[in-house]
């Protein structure tokens, strides 16, 4: 009995089931790339290595200017590679004034004002998400409209000065607890759990709370990691406020505005030497050591956010991708 050969995948798996047993089956090849596929890889793995280095470049001349000897530095010759290295800089932060302080107001900010936003993000995403609330809708899109429009950094900061936020520490978390774009990613994400798991523990009994702290947040990691990323990076970077509504008060300066402050510093001194202007020894010496403190400043600053987003890749990766597959 002879078999015909078809081109239905299907058909031959039937024909080859009904085989004699001690007929052996042809091993499937695999397929081969072609040498145009090859090429293609080796320019895509080649593009992408070259990217990476060079985004991660810019992290490695600020770390290798940080350790090097403070003279060459100052005198560029520090390309490539480290020379004369030495951790006598990161040691001398440890003695600059207010530094310390700086360092704690920032994480404070950065987890309180990330945990605050993150909170209520999720709260409010689940809450507009309900059928059953009244004035979800105008809430709803009172929260969004306010991401289109705004009043000006003038009104802002005649509002924050009534409600007594200058030069006070809740001035950097309070504007920031209710932010609508992330309030608009966690209800997506929310709408897309499936309904059975909130009805079913409402029948058992179970309140809004309950759902929301038993169900709703265990299942919303994903996305609650996704918003936490955006929050404590911008928490961390920030400073204008810091320079705006912490004016009177320096031990609520944050390290960003430190270094601004570092920065600015330095640049006022070089702009007077390129102009020719008279410049004593002694602050020709505060400058050299204002630039080497501005670039280990800057690496302690960014060192945090490098070594947290690692943990939090996955979870990025998972919220990023909400609304991408239906059903």
């Amino acid at each position: 009995m002879s078999t015909a050969k078809t081109n239905n995948p299907i058909i031959e798996q039937s024909q080859s089931a009904i085989l004699p047993a001690g007929k052996p089956r042809k091993k499937r090849r695999r397929t081969e790339k072609t040498v145009i596929d090859r090429i293609f890889d080796f320019f895509n793995y080649f593009f992408f290595l070259l990217f990476g280095l060079l985004c991660l470049f810019p992290f490695y001349y600020l770390f290798i200017n940080t350790i090097s000897d403070n003279e060459l530095v100052r005198t560029g010759q520090i390309k490539w590679f480290p020379r004369g290295i030495h951790l006598s800089n990161y040691l001398s932060l440890l003695h600059v004034n207010d530094l310390g302080t700086s360092t704690m107001i920032s994480i404070a900010r950065t987890v309180l004002g990330t945990l605050t936003m993150v909170l209520a993000s999720a709260f409010v995403g689940y809450l507009v998400t309900k059928q059953k609330m009244w004035g979800r809708r105008f809430i709803y899109r009172f929260i969004v409209i306010t991401m289109y429009f705004n009043a000006g950094l003038i009104p802002w900061y005649l509002n924050m000065s009534m409600l007594g936020l200058t030069n006070n520490f809740w001035g950097y978390i309070i504007p920031g607890i209710v932010a609508p774009f992330n309030i608009i990613l966690v209800k997506t994400y929310i709408e897309s759990i499936p309904q059975d798991l909130e009805e079913s523990a409402e029948i058992d009994g179970a309140g809004y709370f309950t759902i929301f702290w038993r169900i709703i947040l265990p299942l919303s990691k994903p996305i609650l990691a996704t918003i936490a990323i955006f929050g404590a990076v911008g928490n961390w970077n920030s400073f204008i406020d810091s320079m705006i509504l912490m004016s009177a008060k320096p031990a609520l300066y944050t390290l960003q505005y430190r270094l601004y402050i570092y920065l600015t510093g330095t640049s006022d001194l070089a702009s007077l030497m390129s102009s020719g202007g008279t410049v004593s020894q002694s602050a020709l010496n505060a400058a050299l050591n204002m630039r080497t403190i501005r670039l280990t400043v800057a690496m302690v600053t960014i060192l945090p956010i490098i070594l947290v987003y690692p943990f939090m890749q996955r979870f990025f990766e998972k919220g990023i991708m909400i609304g991408a597959v239906k059903g």
